[in-house]
């Protein structure tokens, strides 16, 4: 039998075995013997496929510049292969009370603002760039306050968004930064009562999770196969469509990098890679 396609993708929920188990049965299926690992952290994720561990990885947009800028010291070329529907053009709002008196990025000058987890781009890295491109530069012209819950997972847990947004209703931070996503899931679960917020800005488009190859490992032809499969998985067949409601999709679509400019920036401007690089290079 041969060696099985190696997938790495990161435990932030215990839903993902049920995932990952499903596509194994389905590309087995298909002729594609696939297997995958857990890791509990996007670092330690990101390390073991520049080690070669794993074949393929399903990386946070974080992850994958983490993976991006580690792979050409080591002779390796970071390719994005295939992404989500749902993780391409997203939105980041920065919320506040329905009462409150700002009415702009600027107004948020002495203000406290509560964003997720400190690696998440979504809640943390992608609204403190749009606010310091705005004029007001986190931590000079305003306080931030990080809701760091579960670090490593790069913000695909939301309860750091989640208690973001309490906070806000509490009156202990003046603006919460969420992904738009969330601001309506937390509006239909009773996190954000209806009329209790709005919206004082949103972020530019920006894009989510890839499956990330670093052209080593398993063989190109089977990686090929990989990526055409995933891109064949329908939503209408009743097989693979409660996996895809799982991990939040209707379909693949092929990967593409323009859609992490912006974090590229937001890491440039907050060091946010450097503690990993630093890592790799004392390892």
């Amino acid at each position: 039998m041969s060696q099985p396609l190696l997938l790495g993708a990161v435990a932030y929920d215990p839903k993902v075995v049920t995932i990952w188990d499903g596509f194994q049965r389905w590309f087995a299926q298909r002729g594609l013997p696939f297997d995958y690992v857990l890791y509990t952290n996007y670092e330690r994720q990101v390390a073991q496929h520049a080690a070669r561990a794993i074949d393929v990885a399903w990386n946070s947009p974080l992850a994958w510049l983490q993976a991006e800028a580690i792979a050409a010291p080591r002779g390796l070329q970071a390719r994005a292969l295939a992404m989500r529907d749902t993780d391409q053009d997203l939105t980041t709002v920065t919320l506040v009370r329905a009462a409150a008196p700002y009415r702009s990025l600027a107004d948020l000058r002495g203000a406290t603002i509560g964003v997720g987890a400190s690696d998440s781009p979504q809640a943390t890295l992608l609204p403190l760039l749009h606010l310091a491109e705005a004029g007001v530069a986190p931590e000079r012209d305003c306080q931030v306050r990080r809701f760091d819950v579960l670090v490593g997972k790069h913000g695909d847990h939301i309860g750091g968004e989640r208690e973001a947004a309490r906070a806000l209703l509490k009156g202990t931070v003046d603006a919460a930064c969420v992904l738009d996503a969330n601001s309506l899931l937390f509006a239909r679960d009773g996190t954000l009562p209806a009329g209790s917020v709005r919206v004082l800005a949103t972020t530019p488009a920006f894009d989510h999770c890839n499956f990330t190859w670093l052209g080593t490992g398993t063989p190109p032809a089977r990686v090929q196969r990989f990526t055409e499969l995933l891109l064949s998985m329908s939503y209408d067949d009743p097989e693979v469509r409660p996996l895809l409601d799982l991990e939040g999709l209707r379909a693949w679509r092929p990967g593409r990098t323009s859609g992490y400019a912006a974090l590229a920036r937001a890491c440039a401007r907050f060091g946010a890679l450097q503690p990993f690089l630093q890592q790799m290079a004392a390892s």
